[in-house]
């Protein structure tokens, strides 16, 4: 491979190998040269016409494009750069589609004390107000009965199925229910219903006459003014269909030979990266592949950029930068005039008011070479800013090419690892932070025609790498994948975008990369490997470690454990394997008894070297600490003692458990007193009303009255009695209830 080739373009349009060959052998027929040989030259007798452009009397493309810069946001810089001489005018052509980031990010600098007089471009209207100009509007695409309708007043001759040629001036059109089919839309059918049909009515010689518009075949505007301005409305919109192409013209003034450059911004597809990784030869030996081993060289990668050009120019031995940022990017129309709603006033009555004349302000004018100096300050020397890289990316161990192929005279030799290392495309850019952005610079200049594109090599550097297989039971719960990881140390920004992996001289697979920044690592997955198999056990736990009593209720303190044992057996009897075990991490909880190799957001790492044809085992725990609370009253005392037993409760956790327990069961003997004497003074109480309700129905004179008068008066005298014991108890309950809460509201035992 020719190491300086600094692109490999590929056809956007695509063209069959039969129409090539034609094309091919018309050319040569006809002495015409093939394509890539340069354009065809004029006969010695007859001169050769000059461009358009220069008969227009413009420059013939004195600023061609020198600069371009690539943003990963879709949008690309662009600087052309030339030399004109004395007063000229300079036609530069953008797309329609591209005029208006042209206009929103223009500059033009005349490097040699030049003026800028100005940039002139075609502005026009937009369609819908360029057609609503015209005497008969068609800006929103009327049907016939709107056209017609338009025409009110306008002499017009239809032509019908039925009537045939009908002269007259449009007066109206209506809708009318019409039975569908008959000459004027008389149906002859019965059973059809009338459906609402258009008709114009003309005033004609005769009268007024109703045609239906579905009858009308064709129709002419006898007035030849209105016929134009509707000839005029429809090339307005076949214009605005065709225009592609817009000009803007930079008008420059001063003397003699002057350096000038215009910067701009446009749409531009958003370059692409691909990387190839090239993978060491693998080890032989029965040993782990991350231990020391002379064949474990450090991987080589290389990094194409993908670089298209839709637009209608050549790129001609451009330079060529490819920014890694994203700035800022919109788009706004500015090229078609703008109008705005202004309300319609009535023109007022009151007197009007005279003008006013404001006078100057104190503070001085900013001289005219102080505005330049300060609107040149940012400038570079030279006008341009030197990129410089980082870093060189480092180069792989040379090798002898010989000693690499099985035939080195054979096409069909077998390329090895190192040929691919050491022959393979070299990069033609360097790197380096620009401001706040990483920028690779093209170091050859870029060729690549319109409407194709072309991969350009970036990245030729080793990188800290090693093999590694990776598992993770989410994503695969039988195998882990064989995969690599690196660790960026070349020096460069990697962006996101596929890697193709060769192992060797074979390719391996492919896998897929993020944004990686300068000394940062990655893992890459590339390939099942069917090798190692994988079997997993789960366990959950949980262990009460200490009781103790907090603010009168018991906190238990427990460990919920979380863990799963992976157990890998590696069936290959040659390599051994290093396995990069992925773990979810649970938030709030600690590892126990390992310790990770990584750590992301979700994730735990752990290297586990597995040996040739061996087995290794790997336990992954968890663990967090939950603190649960549980009434005082609510554990019973057996086991309260087996937990004092088994060490995670203390004696004065038990004493004070027991005193809390008496003082309870105080309160509960008094409240069960409380709730007996209060049956027995209600059984009472039914014996008074019962005797009253008695004494009621007897006569004073009566013996039984005394009787009962009796037994009232005794009823009320135990009553008496029973209501002082009731009262006693209940004070003694509320005492023995505030000194239950006094005791365990503020009781902490450890």
């Amino acid at each position: 491979m020719n190491t300086h080739s600094a692109t490999a373009t590929s056809a956007r349009t695509h063209t069959t190998r039969p129409l090539a060959l034609a094309c091919l052998l018309l050319c040569a027929g006809l002495g015409v040269p093939a394509w890539g040989q340069g354009a065809p030259q004029q006969p010695a007798t007859q001169p050769a016409a000059p461009p358009a452009d220069q008969r227009a009397g413009l420059s013939p493309d004195p600023m061609p494009i020198t600069r371009i810069t690539l943003y990963r946001s879709g949008v690309g810089a662009f600087q052309r750069s030339g030399s004109v001489d004395g007063a000229r005018r300079v036609s530069l052509r953008f797309d329609v589609e591209q005029i208006n980031d042209v206009l929103k990010s223009l500059q033009v600098i005349d490097l040699d004390k030049g003026r800028v007089d100005g940039v002139t471009y075609a502005s026009r209207d937009p369609l819908a107000r360029r057609l609503s100009s015209f005497s008969l509007n068609l800006a929103d695409n009327p049907s016939l009965p709107t056209i017609l309708e338009r025409l009110r007043g306008s002499p017009v001759e239809l032509i019908t199925f039925v009537d045939g040629t009908v002269s007259g001036t449009v007066l109206s059109v209506e809708t009318r229910p019409m039975l569908p089919g008959g000459a004027g839309g008389a149906g002859t059918d019965r059973d059809a219903r009338p459906v609402n049909t258009p008709v114009v009515n003309l005033v004609t010689s005769t009268g007024v006459r109703s045609i239906a518009v579905p009858s009308i075949s064709s129709f002419s505007i006898e007035d030849p003014k209105l016929a134009d301005e509707m000839n005029k409305a429809l090339a307005a919109i076949a214009e605005s269909r065709a225009e592609r192409i817009k000009s803007v013209d930079l008008q420059l003034s001063g003397d003699g030979p002057r350096r000038v450059a215009a910067l701009y911004v446009h749409e531009t597809p958003v370059w692409k990266t691909s990387y190839r990784l090239l993978l060491p030869e693998p080890s032989s030996t029965g040993q782990a592949a991350d231990k020391p081993d002379p064949a474990n060289v450090a991987p080589v990668l290389k990094g194409w950029a993908l670089v298209e050009n839709t637009t209608d120019s050549d790129w001609t031995g451009v330079k060529l930068a490819l920014v890694s940022g994203r700035p800022v990017s919109f788009k706004m129309d500015l090229s078609q005039p703008l109008y705005v709603f202004r309300p319609e006033i009535a023109v007022p009555t009151v007197a009007g008011v005279m003008p006013r004349e404001f006078e100057g302000g104190l503070a001085a004018a900013l001289p005219p070479n102080a505005m330049r100096d300060a609107a040149m300050m940012d400038r570079s020397e030279g006008g341009e800013r030197v990129l410089m890289s980082r870093s060189d990316a480092a180069t792989a161990a040379s090798a002898k090419f010989a000693g690499a192929v099985r035939d080195p005279g054979s096409p069909a030799a077998v390329l090895s690892g190192s040929n691919m290392v050491d022959y393979g495309t070299r990069s033609v850019a360097t790197g380096g932070d620009v401001g706040e952005q990483f920028t690779y610079e093209v170091t050859n200049p870029v060729t690549i025609e319109r409407q194709r594109s072309a991969m350009i090599p970036i990245i030729d550097a080793n990188i800290a790498g090693r093999r590694v297989s990776i598992y993770n039971q989410s994503q695969r719960a039988d195998h882990p994948m064989r995969g690599v990881q690196i660790t960026n140390t070349s020096g460069l920004q990697l962006l996101p975008g596929p890697i193709s992996v060769y192992d060797g001289a074979q390719y391996a697979g492919d896998a897929q990369i993020g944004q990686v920044g300068m000394g940062d690592k990655r893992l890459l997955a590339y390939a099942l490997d069917l090798d190692v198999a994988v079997t997993t056990d789960t366990s959950d736990s949980q262990r009460l470690e200490r009781l103790r009593i907090v603010d009168g209720v018991f906190e238990r303190r427990s460990k919920v454990r979380s863990g799963v044992k992976y157990t890998f057996a590696n069936k290959d009897l040659k390599r051994g394997r290093t396995i990069v075990l992925e773990h979810p991490r649970l938030s709030g909880w600690d590892l126990v008894d390992l310790k990770a190799s990584e750590q992301t957001q979700e994730l735990y790492r752990f290297d586990v070297a597995v040996d040739a044809g061996t087995q290794q085992v790997i336990d992954v725990v968890q663990e967090r600490t939950e603190l649960t609370r549980v009434g005082l009253l609510n554990i019973d005392q057996p086991t309260l003692l087996l937990i004092q037993r088994e060490g995670k409760a203390s004696a004065a956790v038990i004493e004070a458990f027991r005193e809390a327990s008496k003082r309870w069961a105080a309160m509960g003997d008094l409240d069960r007193q409380l709730t007996e004497a209060e049956r027995a003074l209600e059984v009472n109480k039914r014996d008074q009303d019962q005797s009253t309700s008695m004494m009621s129905r007897i006569d004073r004179t009566n013996p039984n009255y005394a009787t009962l008068s009796e037994r009232l008066a005794a009823l009320l005298a135990k009553l008496g009695a029973m209501e002082t014991a009731r009262l006693d108890v209940s004070m003694k309950l509320e005492t023995a209830r505030l000194s239950f809460y006094d005791f365990t509201r503020t009781l902490n035992v450890e």
